[in-house]
């Protein structure tokens, strides 16, 4: 064998040698593309239902908040119009006689106050009460110089608190001066407001969310200036 075709057939031999190994190398099979598909589309699937719990717990918690924020502010706004409530006297056109404007019972109150949520001038007569599966209402009027009553018939209801009901009751001294609660308060026999005014507010449906809700709102002007109590009848 010449020395020139010894050294052609090494090159030959090589550049098989260098083709076999290229043609050889292996790749990704079907089955492991298959298989890298399906934990992908796993993981994402996993990604996603997380994500979507994690919205729907951030919803409900912001849900949960919101109200919370609402029922704060509405119980403050009733703090405070009971602290403002004013012994706003009317004459009756029959007897003549005045009386004073605050109706309270157990589970309903009508008073008028120097708090208007509106802002308006002048004094607001206020109505609270419950309907039974529906929650806390409230009525507004504007109080006048007369007996505000019929206009806080004929106002438009408003749902202050859903899904609650509310009880009162009422602080007064009696001749001993000992404080004590009663759980109704009539202005116009009285001729006084009470000292005090105990509100309670419980969730209507077992499991709610909130729990009861109690405050106790002191009433800033307790008597008239230009009208005595009638103390005969706290006792």
């Amino acid at each position: 064998m010449t020395p020139a075709l010894t050294s052609a057939a090494l090159r030959g031999s090589r550049g098989l040698t260098r083709s076999r190994g290229l043609t050889g190398s292996k790749g990704f099979t079907l089955l492991e593309i298959m298989i890298a598909l399906s934990l992908t589309a796993m993981l994402l699937t996993m990604l996603t239902a997380g994500m979507y719990g994690v919205i729907r717990d951030w919803d409900n918690n912001a849900e949960v908040l919101e109200r919370s924020l609402d029922e704060t502010v509405a119980v403050l706004q009733l703090e405070r119009a009971l602290q403002g409530a004013f012994p706003h006297s009317y004459r009756d056109p029959d007897t003549q006689a005045r009386h004073i404007f605050f109706g309270g019972e157990r589970e309903a109150l009508n008073w008028v106050s120097t708090v208007s949520p509106q802002r308006n001038a002048g004094l607001t007569a206020w109505r609270l009460y419950h309907e039974p599966g529906e929650g806390v209402y409230l009525q507004l009027a504007p109080a006048l110089s007369d007996n505000p009553q019929q206009r806080l018939d004929a106002a438009e209801p408003r749902l202050l608190l859903a899904d609650y009901t509310i009880e009162f009751s009422y602080l007064f001294e009696d001749l001993e001066f000992e404080r004590r609660w009663r759980s109704s308060w009539e202005g116009d026999a009285l001729m006084a407001l009470p000292m005090a005014v105990h509100i309670v507010l419980r969730p209507a449906r077992d499991g709610a969310r909130t729990g009861e809700l109690d405050m106790i709102a002191p009433v800033r002007a307790v008597e008239h200036r230009n009208l005595t109590p009638n103390t005969g009848l706290l006792q």
